[in-house]
C-alpha cells in the first residue's frame, strides 16, 4: 500500500486536496544558464510559449525562477537583476492563466513580494528560510500565500558543496522541521507550507538515493512532500546518462517518490510525470482506476470465453 503523507496544502488560489490527485508544478527558468535548459526560455515569449505547453499537458501550476542554482553557477545575480528577469514573465502569466497557481522560485524577501503583488500564489524557497527567514516568512503569511520550505546548506554560493552527514534523513528532517517552526512562529499557517527535502541540493548522489529511500520518515513532519528529481545528477550517477536522457529514470524516480509518500513533484517534463504519476496511483492506491472495459474483440482468440 502507498504511504499516505498529509493530504491538504493551501495556496492563495485555493487548496490542493491531494488525497487522489498528486500534484505536478512544470519549472520555468527565465535564465541564460540552468543546467538543463538554459536561455531557450529566457524572454517573454519564449517563456509564455513554453507555460502553455505546459498547461495543456496537465501542470497545476507553474514555477518560475529567475536565479540559476546548478553545480557550477557563478556569483548570484541581485535582486534587480533577478526581478527584471520574471518580473514580466510573471505579469503575462497572470493575464494568461489566471487559474493556475503560479510559485516564485526565490530565496529573497524582496522578490517574493514584488511576486506577490503580481498575483503569485506560492513561494518556493530552496534555502528553507536560510536566506531571509524572517521577512520571507511574514510575507508569506500576510499574503496568504503557499510556502515550500526545501532543505540545503551553505546559502547561495554554497547549495552544491561537498556536505557530510551522520544520518542523512534524520538531520534533512530536523531542518526541515527547523523550517516550519520558524514559519509557523511569524505566522504562515500550517496547511500553506509543504517541505522538500531538497535532491542534489548539498548531497552526493548516494546521499540523495538515502534521503529518497527515507520519504516515510519525513511524512511525520505532518506536510505534504514537495520533490523535485527531474534530470538532477543523481539520475546521471546511477545510469551514466547525459542531462538530456535521464527522463525515463526520473520518472522511475518520480513513481517511487510517490510510493513512499511524495505528493507534490516539480518536473521539466509534465505530460510524462503526468501519466507516471497516472500509473503509481493506479497501482499503489487505494480505490480501484476509472477504466473502460475492454471489447471482447480486443482479447486474443484463445482467451475468450
Amino acid at each position: 500500500m502507498v504511504a499516505r503523507a498529509p493530504l491538504m496544502f493551501a495556496h492563495r488560489l485555493g487548496r490542493w486536496d491531494l488525497v487522489r490527485m498528486p500534484r505536478v508544478v512544470g519549472i520555468l527558468n527565465v535564465t541564460p544558464d540552468s543546467f538543463s535548459d538554459g536561455g531557450r526560455f529566457f524572454g517573454v515569449d519564449a517563456a509564455i510559449a513554453h507555460s502553455e505547453r505546459m498547461v495543456e499537458d496537465g501542470a497545476d501550476a507553474l514555477d518560475v525562477g529567475g536565479q540559476s542554482t546548478r553545480p557550477g553557477a557563478g556569483e548570484p545575480v541581485g535582486a534587480e537583476e533577478e526581478w527584471a528577469r520574471i518580473g514580466p514573465v510573471l505579469a503575462a502569466l497572470v493575464r494568461r492563466f489566471p487559474e493556475i497557481p503560479l510559485s516564485v522560485d526565490t530565496y529573497r524577501a524582496e522578490v517574493a513580494r514584488r511576486a506577490l503583488d503580481e498575483g503569485v500564489a506560492m513561494i518556493n524557497d530552496v534555502t528553507g528560510l536560510l536566506h531571509d527567514g524572517a521577512p520571507m516568512a511574514e510575507i508569506a503569511a500576510s499574503s496568504g500565500a503557499g510556502l515550500v520550505l526545501m532543505h540545503s546548506r551553505g546559502g547561495p554560493r554554497g547549495f552544491h558543496a561537498r556536505s557530510e552527514y551522520e544520518d542523512v534523513v534524520g538531520e534533512v528532517r530536523w531542518s526541515l522541521y527547523a523550517s516550519m517552526r520558524e514559519a509557523l512562529m511569524r505566522g504562515v499557517r500550517d496547511e500553506a507550507i509543504a517541505v522538500d527535502p531538497g535532491i542534489g541540493f548539498s548531497k552526493r548522489p548516494a546521499q540523495s538515493i538515502e534521503v529518497l529511500r527515507g520519504l516515510p520518515r519525513l511524512t511525520d513532519l505532518g506536510r505534504p512532500l514537495y520533490i523535485g528529481v527531474s534530470r538532477k545528477s543523481f539520475l546521471g550517477a546511477l545510469t551514466g546518462e547525459p542531462v538530456d536522457a535521464r527522463l525515463a529514470a526520473g520518472l522511475g524516480a518520480t513513481a517511487a517518490a510517490y510510493g513512499l509518500g511524495a505528493r507534490i513533484f516539480r518536473t521539466h517534463d509534465v505530460k510524462a510525470t503526468r501519466d507516471a504519476l497516472t500509473l503509481a496511483e493506479a497501482l499503489l492506491g487505494d480505490g480501484a482506476p476509472a477504466l473502460e472495459t475492454a471489447p471482447e474483440a480486443s482479447a486474443p482468440k484463445e482467451m475468450r470465453a
